[in-house]
């Protein structure tokens, strides 16, 4: 084969079976944009203030990706990771002068989607300086504030049918549960990850809960969820926020 056509046919496939998802995060890189979050030391987060479309890039007529939606499952207001902001001279459907969008991290399947979104369609920007790492091969998880570690503790996660996805992610919810010494422990977390299976009533979301069967942490007992052992759990509730980034490795 030439080997100009070869390269020719390798393009064509790889654009075959690259994800439309990976497309369109590529092409919704915009220059000019100033970074909102570094998803570290600093992220910034809002809740929506009224449903408007998500689009793959910074403009009216851009492409919806989906809507902000104002709950999560568990009826919290949701949360959206702001990642970038940028000024659009924008006079699209009587939206006159310079318009102001927001990419942001959307909830929702598959994991990883982002686009971008008036500004107007969100709240106040709230500012998070933690950062959680879930590593899976490890079974351990740590929390970092601005930088420093602040807590750092055995986790169980997914086993291997039913892995825990990784990525990036953050908490958009937590709440206590009234029955302490059940299978979620005193509190949880609602994270953005969704697997095929999880722990949480409903299944699908990826949740950070406690549990009544603490011998099996470190460990993979879990169908998605990432389980903590309840003494724990109660040191981590009181340092880790909502909007907080979530990587699991």
């Amino acid at each position: 084969m030439d080997s100009r056509l070869g390269v020719v046919v390798l393009a064509l496939v790889l654009l075959t079976v690259l994800p439309a998802a990976a497309r369109a995060q590529e092409a919704a890189k915009v220059t000019g944009s100033v970074r909102l979050s570094d998803e570290r030391s600093l992220t910034r987060w809002a809740h929506p203030v009224q449903r408007s479309p998500i689009r793959t890039r910074p403009s009216s007529d851009a492409k919806p990706i989906v809507s902000t939606h104002m709950r999560t499952e568990d009826g919290f207001p949701e949360v959206y990771l702001a990642l970038r902001s940028w000024d659009n001279p924008d006079s699209h459907h009587g939206h006159a002068g310079t318009q102001t969008w927001i990419e942001v991290r959307i909830p929702m399947r598959p994991n990883g989607r982002k686009g971008w979104v008036r500004e107007s369609a969100l709240g106040p920007l709230y500012r998070v300086t933690t950062h959680l790492v879930v590593d899976r091969s490890k079974q351990h998880a740590t929390l970092f504030k601005a930088g420093r570690k602040i807590w750092d503790e055995p986790v169980g996660v997914g086993k291997s049918s039913t892995p825990t996805p990784p990525g990036n992610f953050w908490i958009r919810e937590k709440f206590k549960i009234s029955d302490g010494g059940g299978p979620y422990g005193p509190f949880a977390f609602g994270t953005s990850d969704y697997s095929v299976l999880s722990d949480w009533p409903g299944g699908g979301v990826i949740g950070i809960h406690g549990t009544d069967e603490p011998a099996l942490i470190p460990g993979r007992p879990s169908h998605g969820c990432i389980r903590v052992r309840n003494g724990d759990l109660r040191h981590l509730w009181r340092k880790l926020p909502v909007g907080t980034p979530v990587t699991i490795r």
